[in-house]
């Protein structure tokens, strides 16, 4: 399908207007031979950016996030004259690593929301900052490159932060968080996600179809809003807001015939 007719078919403005960039990303690639990038999408950006790629069958391209698994991702364009393994050589060009240590006095004093709530309250857009890995000691803050000199000078002035020892490192040495797993067992009528999402999210089916049609429900990393779909065996179901299941074993069923279902849940 021809790039611009493709673009015709989505009708919201705030979906157009990415795919737009992106179409203009994609048009300085093939005119410049360089490599272009985007800043960090978020989960629901991702599938809307990956349907559209694969509508107009647009190949030359990597999602990345610092590591495996990373929910917010860069869309990375390269060049015909380069491949995938040769673009993973320009990821330290692209994105890094400002670590954050805090003073053993304030060990495990911060979560997510205060290292995020620190940076935004500097002035910067939360396009340029992708997954934030917080253990005990501080956090791993995944960034964009061009504003790595910013937050360097700019942290150390939050108070929160004060003593703090913040460096930057590359991607590669990125301290993985192992996350805490908790097992959980739910019992849903069948296994369409609307019954799923109603049971981990702890709320109505009611309110759970809101949730489903507001975007926030992916599954495997991917977007879904039909309330007809399936769940799986293995399946990663994400609910922004609630956080992130995974499907472990359907273990049995009750006498009135509903399915008891094992979830691992990330804590």
């Amino acid at each position: 399908m021809e790039k611009q007719e493709a673009l015709k078919e989505y009708k919201n403005p705030e979906d157009k207007i990415l795919l737009s960039f992106i179409l203009d990303k994609i048009k300085f690639v093939e005119k410049t031979n360089k490599i272009q990038n985007t800043n960090f999408l978020t989960m629901q950006q991702i599938s809307l950016v990956e349907l559209f790629l694969k509508k107009i069958k647009y190949t030359n391209f990597v999602l990345w996030g610092g590591y495996g698994g990373a929910e917010r991702q860069v869309l990375i364009i390269y060049p015909n004259k380069l491949n995938k393994e040769m673009v993973k050589k320009n990821y330290t060009k692209i994105m890094s690593i400002i670590r954050i240590k805090l003073q053993e006095a304030d060990y495990g004093k911060y979560s997510h929301r205060n290292y995020l709530g620190g940076i935004i309250k500097l002035g910067l857009e939360r396009e340029k900052i992708g997954d934030i890995l917080v253990t005990k000691e501080g956090a791993d803050i995944i960034i964009l490159n061009e504003v790595k000199t910013f937050l360097l000078q700019e942290l150390p002035m939050l108070n929160r932060f004060n003593g703090s020892c913040i460096t930057e490192e590359k991607i590669k040495n990125l301290n993985r968080v192992e996350p805490q797993i908790e097992t959980i067992k739910i019992i849903v009528p069948s296994v369409r996600i609307d019954n799923f999402v109603s049971d981990l999210a702890r709320t109505s089916r009611t309110k759970a179809l809101d949730i489903i049609k507001s975007e926030r429900v992916f599954v495997n990393g991917k977007l879904e809003t039909k309330i007809s779909k399936q769940i799986r065996l293995d399946d990663i179901i994400t609910i922004r807001g609630k956080g992130r299941f995974v499907v472990k074993g359907f273990i049995g069923t009750t006498r009135s015939g509903r399915t008891i279902v094992e979830i691992e849940k990330y804590v």
